[in-house]
């Protein structure tokens, strides 16, 4: 088919990967504009961007699609059909309505559940057991358009947003391609009414550990903000973000290490921090860490 490729992040590369492995035309490429980063603040194009220059693909970032002018453009690339993945612009209904097969939406949930933002972080933050992909057909409203396609997984006990995001995007991949070549025969379901959650997005006044929780809240906080913003505590003052974790047996009083590997006590039961980065270093396994920070029982983190 020939599409038009609308994405931006890291999450959305494998999928344009996909669509080109397929066979697919790339009439073109639309991402986020390029935008400073990096020590020395120079524009740096997102990985999307990146890719399809590498690809030699068509590539358009342009700020707004309410125009005129970017209708028009869009238009005149005459895709059979809009992919889209966390592209970060809303479509107006001028580009919804010029693709044959329309706009499809790669989203990182079982829909109704978790529209918006943020459906990795959310969907482990809440202590889902299952989450997933939906191929779901683009209207005006937030992530409520009829599902063509639907692929669940299961949520691993230890899984963090980073691992989950890319276990997801190669499902999204997979799932679009499976979409694409069999359009004609799929069905659009209707998105039911009970059961909408929304993954609003991520603040940082979220990321603080508050130890005074159980367990089980502190352990999701911590894989669920992995790597973004990132949860994080103090020791002795200085900030330590808090990466991957595991439910940890013991009690204690809440902050204070219970044991040296380390395991952190909560207001009921403790977690074991697996991954830990202080300001300024990278991130480091819990052995490597505590050979530079030692933790002996005891130790208060607030």
């Amino acid at each position: 088919m020939r599409v038009t490729f609308m994405g931006s992040p890291e999450f959305s590369v494998p999928v344009l990967d996909a669509l080109v492995a397929a066979g697919h035309e790339i009439a073109a490429v639309y991402c986020q504009p390029p935008r400073p980063a990096g020590r020395g603040k120079k524009d740096r194009p997102t990985p999307v961007h990146a890719r399809a220059l590498e690809l030699g693909l068509e590539v358009r970032h342009p700020v707004s699609l309410k125009t005129p002018e970017a209708q028009k453009e869009f238009a005149s690339f005459a895709p059979e059909v809009a992919v889209v993945v966390a592209y970060g612009l809303i479509l107006p209904q001028a580009v919804l309505d010029t693709p044959t097969y329309g706009c499809l939406n790669i989203h990182a949930s079982l829909l109704p559940r978790w529209r918006g933002a943020a459906p990795i972080h959310r969907a482990i933050m809440a202590g889902d057991t299952e989450t997933g992909i939906c191929i779901m057909q683009m209207e005006a409203g937030l992530d409520t358009g009829p599902v063509l396609l639907r692929e669940a997984t299961p949520i691993g006990a230890e899984e963090t947003t980073a691992e989950l995001h890319d276990r997801l995007s190669v499902i999204g991949a997979d799932s679009i391609t499976k979409a694409l070549s069999n359009i004609d025969n799929l069905s659009p379901t209707t998105q039911p009414s009970d059961g909408i959650t929304y993954a609003s997005k991520i603040s940082k006044d979220e990321a603080r550990v508050d130890w005074n929780k159980p367990a089980d809240a502190v352990d999701r906080q911590i894989r669920g903000l992995s790597p973004f913003p990132g949860a994080w505590c103090e020791l002795d003052g200085a900030r330590i973000k808090l990466l991957a974790s595991r439910l940890a047996e013991g009690n204690g009083e809440a902050g204070e290490t219970i044991s040296t590997e380390p395991y952190v006590a909560c207001a009921k039961g403790a977690v074991q921090l697996l991954r830990l980065q202080k300001a300024g270093s990278r991130a480091q396994g819990a052995e490597e860490f505590l050979r530079g920070t030692p933790m002996p029982i005891g130790t208060r983190l607030t």
